[in-house]
Formats: C-alpha cells, sequence, structure tokens
C-alpha cells in the first residue's frame, strides 16, 4: 500500500455517559499521515455530559462524574471538533456507532468517508473468536508503547484503532480495494453497486 496516496483521514474513537442515546464524554480524533499516527496534530476532549455518567460506564472508561465536573459542555467545545474533523475521511472500530453519535451531535458534519476497523479485521483474521478490540491488539501483536493514556479512553483506543488499520492495510494494494471492503453499506464513502443494464 503507498501510503502517500490516501487521503487525509482520521481515526476517531468516542466515549459515552453509558446510556442511549450516547451522550459524549470524550472524543478524540489522530490524523494518520504517510502510514503513521500522527500525535502532534490529534485532539482529545472531554465533555461534561448533561446527564450524569452511569456507574458501569464509569468502571469501563474511569471518567467518573468527578472527573468530568467543570470541563467544558459539548456546545463550549463542539466547534473545536468539527474543526478538525473537517470533511476528512474518518475511520474507528465499529464504525456505524461513532459516525451515528458523532453525526448527532454534529448535525452539519460530512465525512468524506468512513472506514470500519472491524469489517477490515473481519477480512485480514477470518475465524477469529471475537473482533472485540482487545483481542485484535493481542493477535496483532501491535506495539502501542507510544499509545497516549490508556485502555477504554478515547485517545488510546483511536490510536490502536489507527496501528490495526495501518498493519491491515498493506494486504491492499490500492485506497480504493481498501474501501471496497472496510465502507460499510450506506455510510459515506461506500462503493455504490453497479446498476443493472435495462431496456430502457
Amino acid at each position: 500500500m503507498i501510503f502517500s496516496s490516501w487521503p487525509a483521514l482520521l481515526v476517531v474513537d468516542i466515549e459515552g455517559k453509558g446510556t442511549n442515546p450516547p451522550d459524549l464524554v470524550e472524543v478524540a480524533a489522530l490524523p494518520v499521515r504517510d502510514g503513521r499516527p500522527d500525535k502532534d496534530t490529534a485532539g482529545a476532549w472531554l465533555t461534561k455530559p448533561n446527564r450524569p455518567v452511569t456507574p458501569f460506564a464509569a468502571r469501563v472508561h474511569g471518567l467518573t462524574n468527578q472527573v468530568l465536573d467543570g470541563k467544558p459542555s459539548w456546545r463550549e467545545i463542539e466547534g473545536v471538533v468539527h474543526g478538525l474533523l473537517g470533511t476528512a475521511w474518518v475511520a474507528a472500530h465499529h464504525a456505524h456507532v461513532d459516525y451515528r453519535v458523532l453525526r448527532a451531535h454534529l448535525p452539519q458534519w460530512q465525512p468524506a468517508g468512513v472506514i470500519d476497523t472491524l469489517r477490515l479485521a473481519k477480512a485480514a483474521y477470518p475465524g477469529l473468536p471475537t473482533y472485540r478490540l482487545d483481542a485484535l491488539i493481542e493477535h496483532a501483536s501491535l506495539d502501542l508503547s507510544d499509545a497516549p493514556g490508556q485502555r477504554h479512553r478515547a485517545a488510546f483506543d483511536a490510536y490502536a484503532a489507527a496501528q490495526r488499520l495501518i498493519t491491515m492495510a498493506d494486504q491492499y494494494e490500492s485506497w480504493d480495494q481498501l474501501v471496497a471492503i472496510a465502507v460499510p453499506p450506506g455510510l459515506p464513502g461506500a462503493t455504490k453497486p453497479e446498476q443493472k443494464p435495462t431496456l430502457w
């Protein structure tokens, strides 16, 4: 894969307060440039949700109501987040979830396309018993020594997803081949099926 041929792309990850519909407590966006995560231009934001974080969610990511007390509201940071995302491609693990939640919080945001590293992993490593992030990190023996923060925090998980994306992308000769496998149907960037010829 010639990484210099890639369009602008950011790997994103979100953490929520544990309810449905989701309310964000953390967002991270990590650009990938020339086949490497670019931590220097990455963004990560904590935001205080409108309602309390559930105990279960707090146990997973460690973002308790006390940690988030005093953090900016979503209204205060949404412009900055939207500014970094722009119209670039985005990638995420289980990407339709991140895309749906981010679109709900940023109605004007429209990425060029959405890469799902979960779809790529299923194509790259068929037959695994699970495709959860932890299992894929172990299976691919990813070096995450430079990952920021800790597991289940947005910046760490975005970095891990970026490393997986870069590793799996080497199986494809071109960006178009990767897109054909990695973009979920119905999301931006999905390859449109060829229409069958008709008499008219």
